[in-house]
């Protein structure tokens, strides 16, 4: 069944394609469930698909990674033959592309179907749902896609539907503000995939993730400097679309979208396209020198940094948004210690609970009419019953409190760092201390203790498309953890299910009662967190004042410097960019025109349109050469 590949991203695609000729005649829900119902047959067929990948014969030789058969390509037609250069228009069925497609469509699915409750009332109801089929079928081609080139198809797709779902209601400054972040920054990692993309193609003569001539076949060969400088640019791709340091800018203004984008672009969807991208090119990262320490440095880096700025936000989504950016961060530090599977299992389990808490934050501003400020929450776990006990797993979840989804996940990501260097684990776990502070003041100030919204606000809880799809991300959030536990056949288990597709698959060489110490030290972390957030926002026994420091509650002031200096010297350096253009450049391009243009006047009089004048000056030139030919004769 894996050659029925082709219609998992084709159903969402017919879905954008039917609403962008009938959206509006359509209407309203209609054009909701149509978009539902093409991503939730995606769902199905991804489904199909991966059983029909767990049919083949995982032992034979020659897979996608050079270590099994467990892979099927799907070749639509022959795209680029352009001399050396082949590239087909092919999708790859194969563990890494499975794991990946299995979550964007089934937590994208809830999403479509929260979002026909979500969004009821927008004028601009058909479009969203055009957007986010579109979205949907950008994200599938960017991880089914048999080659770099496919891939970056995929990769634009989902930036250029990024700026259209961020801006959706572009009416407001902020939104269209956020929208034109979100794709400035995005184009600076393009850039770092198009270099990389040239290098292997000029280095290895290949794009294709697949067979005997792929690129991980090819990388043990690359030069270590190429392999690094490959890598590098790599990690600048992954940087803008998975929101690191420096790069994570356009990531917290992304919630100016509604929030079902917010849920599908910061939990299933386009910001582990990054960690995709890095999982898939794991053979060129191993041939790498340092490349692996850089990344698992700027991952720390940007776990700690965002996590510091989210215990002092006000805002319910954008605690989430930095949140985010944190729990990116602990991804990159898994990639860079060499656990590639722990680094997709938090994918997985992230998608599941940040898709809930993103989701849950959208009921709450539902219910609250639209507001977004936690100070005027409180004590809705009484008149939003549903929202309250599923938003309150998600929260679990996240801080890493066993037996939850999170705390495998990230307690696999620290026993990596540990074995990398103890200092990435010590902010590791300094981070998931801070994960655990801030989420449970997040969920302590909109849930429990007194009320505090305005009067005439009417809390309530949401239609049921909006709570069913909380309540299976629940259920997901509670029990992911077990696809990485070996509580079923050994070759289900993530880690073995994903061998094929790793060069040098990572093993942890820490003795069991380290892991138990390790895992005991991460628990406790997220306890301590929980406690002094309880005594805080709950009990009032600790000066609120003195842990949310405006330091942090402006992000370090980043955001603001850089908005500084482009509305001061940097508007003032791109004018004066403009018009060096303008004068220098532009003024040559003239003056070469203007000149030719002089020239053509001064001999257009000799062009007079008369036989005996062009015969006159004919004889005259001949009459000239004859003499300068004697002149040289008789010297």
């Amino acid at each position: 069944m894996v050659e029925l590949v082709w219609l998992i991203p084709a159903l969402p695609l017919a879905g954008f394609a039917i609403l962008l000729l009938a959206g509006p005649r359509l209407g309203e829900p209609r054009a909701g469930w149509l978009a539902t119902a093409a991503s939730a047959g995606s769902f199905l067929l991804t489904l199909v698909t991966f059983g029909g990948l767990l049919g083949l014969d995982s032992a034979a030789e020659g897979g996608a990674g050079g270590h099994g058969g467990r892979w099927f390509v799907s070749t639509l037609f022959e795209w680029m033959p352009i001399g050396g250069l082949e590239v087909d228009a092919a999708l790859l069925v194969d563990p890494l592309s499975m794991t990946m497609a299995l979550f964007v469509t089934g937590v994208g699915t809830l999403i479509h179907l929260y979002s026909v409750g979500y969004m009821g009332g927008d004028p601009k109801y058909s479009k969203f749902f055009l957007y986010l089929n579109l979205f949907l079928f950008s994200m599938l081609m960017l991880v089914l896609g048999e080659n770099l080139v496919v891939t970056f198809l995929g990769w634009e797709g989902v930036g250029t539907c990024s700026y259209l779902l961020i801006s959706f209601w572009h009416e407001r400054p902020t939104a269209a503000t956020a929208g034109k972040k979100a794709f400035v920054t995005n184009r600076i990692g393009d850039f770092g995939f198009m270099i990389a993309t040239f290098l292997l193609w000029t280095t290895l003569g290949t794009v294709s993730y697949a067979g005997p001539e792929s690129l991980a076949a090819g990388a043990p060969a690359l030069a270590t400097g190429t392999a690094t400088a490959v890598s590098l640019m790599l990690l600048l791709a992954a940087a803008g679309k998975s929101a690191q340091l420096p790069l994570y800018v356009w990531l917290p203004d992304a919630m100016e979208g509604p929030t079902p984008v917010s849920a599908m672009v910061h939990a299933a969807t386009m910001v582990t396209a990054g960690v995709y991208l890095l999982v898939r090119l794991n053979p060129v990262l191993d041939a790498s020198e340092g490349a692996l320490l850089v990344i698992a440095i700027v991952g720390a880096a940007t776990a700690l940094f965002a996590a510091l700025a989210a215990v002092a936000q006000h805002d319910i989504k954008k605690v989430l948004a930095y949140s985010t950016v944190s729990q990116l961060g602990y991804m990159f530090l898994a990639i860079g210690s060499g656990a590639y599977v722990a680094a997709i299992f938090h994918v997985v389990t992230h998608a599941f609970f940040k898709g809930l808490l993103f989701l849950g934050s959208g009921s709450v501003i539902h219910g609250l009419g639209d507001e977004q400020d936690m100070r005027r929450m409180g004590a809705l776990r009484a008149v939003m019953p549903v929202t309250a006990v599923t938003f309150i797993v998600g929260w679990l979840a996240i801080a890493g409190v066993p037996p939850l989804s999170g705390f495998w996940s990230k307690d696999e990501i620290l026993l990596a760092a540990w074995e990398q260097h103890w200092l990435l684990w010590a902010v590791g776990l300094v981070t998931a201390l801070l994960t655990a502070y801030y989420m449970s003041r997040q969920t302590f100030l909109v849930f429990f203790g007194g009320r505090r919204w305005d009067d005439g606000a009417h809390p309530h809880e949401s239609p049921p498309t909006m709570t069913l799809p909380l309540v299976l991300l629940a259920g997901a959030a509670a029990i992911g953890g077990v696809m990485n536990l070996p509580l079923v056949k050994d070759w289900l288990v993530l880690e073995h299910f994903l061998e094929p597709v790793l060069a040098h698959p990572h093993h942890f060489g820490s003795d069991t009662w380290l892991k138990w110490v390790l895992a005991c030290v991460a628990v406790v972390a997220a306890l301590i967190g929980i406690a002094v957030a309880a005594a805080a926002w709950l009990r009032s026994r600790i000066p609120t004042d003195r842990l949310e420091p405006a330091l942090l509650e402006n992000a370090f002031y980043v955001d603001s410097t850089i908005s500084n200096f482009v509305g001061g010297p940097g508007t003032k350096a791109f004018e004066a960019a403009a018009t060096a253009d303008r004068r220098f450049v532009d003024g040559a391009v003239n003056g070469v025109a203007k000149l030719v243009r002089m020239l053509g006047e001064a001999v257009r009089p000799l062009q007079s349109g008369y036989l005996r004048h062009y015969a006159s000056g004919v004889a005259v030139g001949a009459v000239i050469l004859v003499i300068w030919l004697a002149l040289r004769g008789a010297s």
